[in-house]
């Protein structure tokens, strides 16, 4: 029981303890009183108000992540199957390599660039096992912040628009950001003129940053034509091509399909970067499993480069996990469980692509929009830059509980069957 001599003395330490406080901090300030609050993440704020809705209708069509039919996440079968084999071995946990796990780093470069590709054959190809896409474009982007000797420049050139976390995370690594036209608001499309166009103008050999399929956040992409098209002028230019690919498969359900431009600039003898992810084709989100790769001129150059993204990596994180690549090795590895990866890689596309279609019908067909919609299917891969206004997104947050972030991207994987009429009659309503 607290007496009242014991609540006395309670209360008197408080005081002395919180005057303490003040006098310290009137005497000497606080040591971080200069730093400033920082702007919420666009994204993560989506979410926060999510979850504050009590809305039983409420979408939140901001998170990049995959989800279900009911709206849950979603484990491959193939991971789990995989990490109980895993399991069973009982393995241990000693520390891996700086540049991580050698079997997954050949097995994903493999998957990227076809284990035919001749720069792998000859160990012309660098591997880095990251944290994620994002660890890799940040030892890509330190890479050529400290080793790229350009005509160009400490400057990588980002497609307008482009993931949010691309100019941060090489701002970050010491370049500095320009952008090339990429994105036609007036079509919803690919501005290709006004790509190719820059392209050409800005110096020769500068640093290019290219999505290779399911552009983020506006889902267009080139076409196989166009590609070859861009190679000839990066070629010409001398650009160096660092590609950012976290949807392998996850695009068109096909991951050969969702590599051509990869493979296809490798074939005409561009050296390039590469950051690839599993968080979305093998729902890896919070194991962040990833890679970065560099191609270059030959074995001897790829084990120089190799000792100096060692050297980079080290003061970072000293070395990559472990229990991540070991999921995505058995799964690439063993042929039974890699044949059922690729069947749920197809099922997740394709679930998109029906929500995709799903979306367009009833605004076009149910609510007879008298707006073009056509771009919601012609788009591919987890988001359809929907071409909304920033006034339009507040009115489906306040009077249909809808969530997206100010640019009107859309997160299809957030449609369900259930809500993809809601969601059309919501967009029809602020759309008239």
């Amino acid at each position: 029981m607290l007496t009242a001599t014991r609540a006395l003395r309670l209360a008197a330490s408080s005081t002395r303890v919180g005057s303490v406080s003040q006098v310290i901090g009137a005497r000497f300030g606080s040591v971080w009183a200069h730093v400033q609050q920082g702007p919420p993440d666009p994204i993560l704020g989506v979410t926060e108000a999510f979850k504050a809705d009590k809305n039983p209708q409420k979408m939140n069509l901001g998170v990049g992540a995959y989800r279900d039919d009911a709206g849950l996440p979603y484990v491959l079968n193939s991971v789990r199957k995989a990490e109980r084999s895993i399991h069973d071995l009982s393995l241990d946990k000693e520390y891996i390599p700086i540049t991580g796990v050698p079997e997954f780093n050949k097995l994903a470069a493999e998957l990227a660039y076809g284990a035919e590709s001749a720069p792998l054959k000859a160990g012309a190809v660098a591997t880095a096992q990251s944290l994620s896409g994002t660890g890799a474009l940040r030892i890509g982007g330190a890479f050529l912040s400290r080793w790229y000797k350009g005509a160009g420049g400490k400057k990588i050139y980002l497609p307008t628009p482009s993931w949010g976390n691309h100019t941060p995370i090489f701002k970050d690594s010491g370049l500095e950001v320009a952008q090339y036209r990429y994105f036609d608001k007036k079509t919803n499309g690919l501005d290709f003129q006004g790509m190719v166009q820059d392209l050409k103008s800005i110096p020769s050999g500068s640093a290019v940053l290219l999505h290779a399929c399911a552009h983020n956040p506006t889902g267009v992409d080139p076409t196989p034509e166009q590609w070859k098209e861009l190679s000839d002028v990066i070629k010409q230019k001398e650009h160096f091509p660092f590609f950012d690919m976290a949807y392998q498969g996850f695009a068109s359900g096909d991951t050969t399909r969702d590599a051509f431009a990869i493979r296809y600039f490798v074939e005409q003898g561009h050296q390039m970067m590469l950051a690839q992810s599993f968080a979305k084709n093998m729902g890896m989100y919070g194991e962040r499993v990833g890679m970065f790769s560099m191609v270059t001129s030959s074995a001897e150059e790829a084990k120089r480069v190799d000792s100096q993204v060692k050297i980079l990596i080290r003061p970072m994180y000293s070395s990559p996990p472990l229990s991540g690549p070991r999921i995505v090795k058995e799964v690439l590895k063993n042929p039974a469980l890699k044949s059922e990866w690729l069947d749920e890689v197809k099922f997740m596309a394709n679930r998109i692509i029906s929500m995709r279609e799903g979306l367009r019908g009833h605004l076009e067909n149910t609510y007879g929009s008298s707006r073009p919609w056509d771009h919601i299917t012609s788009q591919i891969g987890m988001f359809c830059y929907s071409g909304l206004t920033p006034e339009q997104v507040d009115r489906l947050r306040s009077e249909f509980s809808v969530y997206l972030t100010k640019d009107g991207r859309i997160s299809i994987a957030g449609i369900t069957s259930k809500n993809v009429e809601y969601l059309a009659k919501a967009i029809h309503e602020v759309t008239k």
